[in-house]
């Protein structure tokens, strides 16, 4: 995009253009649209508004519909992406498909708060008895590109992860006091260690699950495993600027090391966990599958920043089959199954995967 601006007071025409990398089509349209009103003087789309939401319905049988139904013009990009263009709104769709549901989010630009709600209530009312009431969380999981540029993709998710304390024995308080206190506490961090298979991802769920549910909405997470991600400033700017509830970490064993052996980036977050996100009330939360206590920095897990390290662990063979009680308790013959599959395995301990793997066979 280049302008020239010649008159009274400039004798010399000025020349400028500016380069931008856009990375969807929506993208694309929507910020031509508005540099296109900029240049020409006119009005834009002064209101923005978002609207997340799950449905239990097919998502391509959805879109039809919302394509169709609205009296909007509707652009499909692909199977999960559409604009919805009409006068004074535009709206961007995008969605997700989930094993008995779909996960949805629109934005809208519109030219009032009026036409963007009217747009909002047309939506839903499609939708119908198909909306899905219970909380959602979204996980804005960040990526590296070829390219070494940050990028994004949002996951939304159904907060009904539903945990038994007899999965988590070393909790002894309970999953949802403990959750309650960290929430509460001034503490920024908790890092959950053990290895694959504990419940580690589980826990996570449940604590952005429970944020959705006290906030009255949506928790949102920013969250990667990308080492490479961690490496730069750019994503720690973004979570301090932004409106995210959490920053997820998982498999972070690189990221968790004493410094003394070589980690070079734990810094940013032993700054960001003292700063600005502490006194917001946001959370960090790490997941490392790291098998020794002695492996992590010790001033990552200090009191006063470290609100809780749980080390998740195996179940021994008494606590997995009382967890196998806890899931069977209204089928007492599948109970009996999934106990005798695993004591056939003779094994000394059992992860948490193990146990709902034997409870659905």
């Amino acid at each position: 995009m280049s302008a020239q601006h010649s008159g009274p007071a400039a004798a010399t025409p000025i020349a400028s253009s500016l380069t931008h990398d856009l990375w969807t089509f929506t993208d694309l349209v929507l910020k031509s649209r508005v540099a296109r009103a900029l240049i020409e003087g006119r009005p834009g789309y002064p209101i923005y508004r978002s609207l997340r939401f799950a449905a239990r319905a097919a998502l391509e049988k959805l879109f039809d519909e919302l394509a169709l139904g609205l009296g909007l013009h509707a652009h499909r990009i692909d199977s999960h992406t559409m604009i919805l263009d009409g006068t004074g709104v535009f709206i961007a769709a995008s969605g997700g498909r989930k094993t008995d549901y779909c996960s949805c989010h629109f934005g809208f630009w519109s030219d009032s708060a009026e036409r963007a709600a009217s747009a909002r209530e047309e939506i839903l009312r499609i939708v119908g008895e198909r909306y899905i009431a219970d909380p959602m969380f979204s996980i804005d999981w960040h990526f590296l590109t070829a390219k070494g540029e940050l990028q994004s993709a949002a996951i939304e998710e159904m907060a009904d992860d539903v945990l038994h304390p007899e999965a988590y024995p070393e909790i002894r308080e309970g999953i949802d006091t403990f959750i309650g206190r960290y929430l509460d506490a001034p503490e920024t961090v908790l890092v959950l260690q053990g290895p694959p298979g504990t419940g580690k991802t589980r826990l996570i769920r449940a604590i952005l699950g429970q944020i959705s549910r006290r906030k009255g909405g949506h928790a949102q997470a920013l969250y990667t495993g990308d080492k490479k991600s961690l490496e730069n400033d750019e994503i720690f700017v973004k979570f301090i600027t932004g409106w995210d509830d959490a920053f997820v970490v998982e498999d972070a064993d690189h990221l968790l090391r004493p410094r003394a052996s070589g980690n070079e980036h734990l810094h940013r977050f032993l700054a960001i966990a003292d700063g600005v996100v502490r006194a917001q009330g946001r959370k960090i939360i790490f997941s490392t599958n790291l098998p020794n206590i002695g492996d992590l920095d010790d001033a990552l897990i200090r009191p006063g920043r470290c609100f809780a390290h749980v080390i998740a662990r195996e179940l021994d063979p008494v606590e997995a089959e009382s967890l196998i009680a806890t899931l069977c308790r209204t089928d007492p013959e599948r109970s009996k199954a999934a106990r005798a599959s695993l004591r056939a395995s003779a094994q000394r301990s059992y992860s948490l995967a193990s146990v709902y793997r034997a409870v659905k066979a």
